[in-house]
């Protein structure tokens, strides 16, 4: 179907021309506020160990698909052109890549202008640990990072399982745009759950596990493919990408998480620079 492509080279484009606009009723951030209050009733009722941490997974992604598919069913009976701009709606607020290459352009721009203050409180807003404990060298490496692992979980992932998506869908009959978009979103569904409770802390190590693993599940090909990507763009931009390949290949599994360090790998190899080791963050 001519409409699978379509959505998507529209919804990327919209995020190279405009980025991702914070409002209050921005899906990423419904969903968050969803997971904010089912944890709240969770916890209330006693559920703060694993099998609370499963039952906010089921109940935020049941949540957020069965929405999108009313809604779209809804329009769709209205206006059958309509359902389209749904697809479209979601697949663009599920892409984070330019907001991402500004904040970090900017954390840089504040670097080479001699305001490491500005550039520590820039790189906070992106990084979870601690910013106010780094020197100029330490935003540089946390602004790589971020940049290297938010290439796969904003940006490759989401298209990653929008391709699937579609294939499936094309497969079985059902829309392909349909379940491209429904798999796209429940990546980000399960990226946000992650981000809001996939810590290893005593108060979420056993209820955000099941967000955790399932983050780990669902990146596990993008985090290998970003190896592709990573090396074209080493090429196109005069790097080094065969030592971006020998690093990746050596440390790719030298972190905690099965993914992140995949894409941190390549980006140190091909950038001559040393990135990972020990953070700290701002709960200690």
């Amino acid at each position: 179907m001519p409409e699978l492509p379509v959505v998507l080279l529209v919804s990327f484009l919209l995020d190279v021309l405009i980025g991702d606009p914070r409002y209050r009723g921005h899906p990423v951030r419904l969903i968050g506020r969803g997971i904010v209050c089912v944890e709240r009733i969770l916890r209330g009722c006693g559920l703060d160990g694993g099998t609370g941490g499963i039952i906010l997974v089921i109940l935020i992604q049941g949540a957020s698909l069965g929405l999108y598919g009313m809604t779209r069913f809804l329009l769709h009976r209205i206006q059958p052109t309509s359902g389209i701009l749904v697809d479209l709606f979601l697949c663009y607020s599920c892409l984070a890549l330019t907001d991402l290459f500004r904040h970090v352009s900017f954390v840089m721009e504040r670097l080479c202008a001699g305001d490491p203050a500005g550039a520590r409180e820039a790189v906070g807003k992106v990084v979870g640990r601690d910013a106010l404990s780094l020197d100029g060298p330490g935003i540089s490496r946390a602004a790589t990072e971020t940049l290297a692992e938010n290439f796969v979980d904003g940006f490759l992932s989401p298209v990653f399982w929008y391709a699937l998506g579609g294939a499936l869908g094309g497969v079985t009959g059902v829309s392909p745009v349909i379940t491209a978009v429904g798999f796209m979103l429940a990546f980000k569904v399960t990226s946000t759950l992650d981000s809001m409770v996939g810590y290893r802390t005593p108060a979420y190590r056993a209820f955000g596990r099941a967000a955790a693993r399932l983050d780990d599940v669902m990146n596990f090909v993008p985090a290998r493919l970003s190896f592709l990507f990573l090396f074209a763009g080493a090429c196109l931009t005069g790097l080094h990408p065969l030592d971006g390949v020998r690093t990746g290949l050596r440390d790719r599994m030298k972190h905690a998480s099965p993914n992140s360090a995949h894409a941190e790998a390549f980006a140190a190899g091909a950038l001559h620079v040393r990135l990972g080791g020990p953070v700290r963050y701002a709960d200690g």
